[in-house]
């Protein structure tokens, strides 16, 4: 799919729903691997899985933001037909990107215990929570390139092949679950397996099709084509997006911390509603990806016309998707807990998050996708510092003034209205700052 031409409004749509599939699909396969170990491996394994998730989110997020400066700048080449920067910006993704899984790797096995144990992980979880873990990260060199190949291909518009390279790796995934749990007899151990092996399996076949196609994308490796400059260019995207996924992973623990002063059944709703909030958010992540891509190839192609118009509508598309989903949810939230839970208490006190929460998804679209349209145009400092502000200062402040006052559910679910709000100003402020920069400078070449 070209994205510099053609009507904006119908290509975002196709763009975005296949890689909508993809991110719902790589969450349902994870929900996937705690049903299975809860249902076939019991709780201490459960568990185990359970402690080190924010870890896990915390460490790949690394991974995904170098491949976000990868995305763009790659996308930023080809709208302006750079046929040999975009070769060497293909080589130098892949060496980033692999010395970054490979950093990770070692890091968290020389690390784990610290780490998870600093984390206040349950004594009787440790020494299995340890195990899955260290298993899980040997697949992040494999992580780390899937997302290289996954950030090449929709950089050029292609997002049907990545959905199905998942979707065969995720149902492998699934039954390699089942055998090691269920036949072999393997605890979460078997679970970090079976994730290993369809992630390398997910790389493979992704790096196979980004070295053989007949495309912009094609990857020609060789090192003399590893631009030094290139790389800078990349990790100035790359590192601040990887902090902006760190930095709302340690914003949900002060809000947990918060939900953690209340009765276990009130931290047992919290948990079950969140899997709605999850699928929300997951959804509009289609958007604000074809905002960075398409924002960075009519930046390369010197559009500027568009530029303005793929974030309005890609703003539209995330608002409209989550005010339709947050409505449905705010309608049936009750009847859509008891999917995890059969006490009426637990369901109670996540439908009062669920009250709240599902009417302000859509609040969320202008922030986000603000930070997405700057990574489009190369900035991203910026925007990780509004982030930063707005979702971990204002944040921590509301907790220990509006919240500790009142001490309420309905008192501390509410910040996330005004931080999403507050932080929509800022980013957008900057955005359209950086945009009318970016139009001078194409008139003035």
């Amino acid at each position: 799919m070209d994205l510099r031409t053609g009507n904006l409004w119908k290509k975002i749509m196709l763009y975005s729903v296949p890689l909508m599939f993809t991110h719902l699909l790589e969450l349902f396969f994870n929900i996937a691997d705690i049903a299975i170990a809860g249902k076939f491996a019991g709780p201490i394994s459960l568990g185990a899985i359970g402690s080190t998730s924010m870890l896990i989110t915390l460490t790949t997020g690394w991974l995904i933001g170098v491949s976000n400066g990868v995305n763009a700048q790659v996308a930023f080449y080809i709208g302006g037909n750079e046929k040999d920067k975009l070769k060497r910006a293909n080589t130098t993704g892949i060496i980033l990107c692999l010395a970054s899984g490979v950093l990770t790797m070692i890091l968290s096995l020389a690390m784990a215990e610290q780490v998870i144990a600093l984390l206040g992980t349950k004594q009787e979880l440790m020494a299995e929570a340890v195990v899955y873990f260290k298993i899980y990260m040997l697949g992040a060199p494999a992580l780390a390139v899937f997302n290289f190949g996954n950030a090449v291909l929709t950089a050029d518009g292609e997002t049907k092949k990545p959905l199905r390279i998942l979707c065969i790796a995720g149902a492998i995934n699934v039954l390699l679950n089942l055998f090691f749990i269920k036949i072999m007899g393997m605890n979460s151990n078997g679970v970090a397996i079976a994730s290993i092996i369809s992630h390398y399996l997910s790389a493979a076949m992704i790096m196979l099709e980004v070295v053989t196609a007949d495309r912009n994308y094609r990857l020609d490796f060789h090192w003399k084509y590893f631009d030094r400059n290139i790389a800078c260019k990349i990790l100035n995207i790359g590192i601040p997006a990887a902090l902006q996924y760190s930095l709302f992973s340690t914003a949900n623990l002060f809000v947990q911390s918060a939900v953690n002063s209340f009765d276990h059944v009130v931290v047992e709703g919290n948990s079950a509603a969140m899997n709605f909030d999850s699928v929300v958010y997951t959804m509009m992540t289609a958007f604000y990806a074809a905002c960075t891509s398409f924002i960075a190839q009519n930046y390369g192609a010197k559009k500027k016309e568009r530029i303005l118009k793929t974030y309005f509508i890609t703003t539209f598309y995330a608002f409209a998707f989550a005010a339709i989903a947050g409505v449905l949810i705010y309608f049936f939230r009750s009847n859509l807990l008891y999917i995890f839970t059969n006490d009426a208490e637990v369901v109670k006190y996540g439908a009062i998050r669920l009250g709240i929460l599902s009417l302000t998804y859509c609040l969320s679209a202008p922030m986000d996708n603000a930070t997405a349209a700057c990574r489009g145009l190369g900035k991203t400092l910026v925007p990780t510092i509004i982030i930063l502000m707005g979702s971990i200062v204002f944040r921590i402040l509301w907790i220990y003034t509006v919240f500790a006052y009142f001490h309420t559910l309905q008192s501390l679910y509410l910040l996330y209205c005004f931080a999403f709000v507050i932080t929509s100003i800022g980013g957008n402020i900057y955005f359209f700052y950086i945009n009318k920069k970016v139009c001078m400078h194409m008139l003035n070449c």
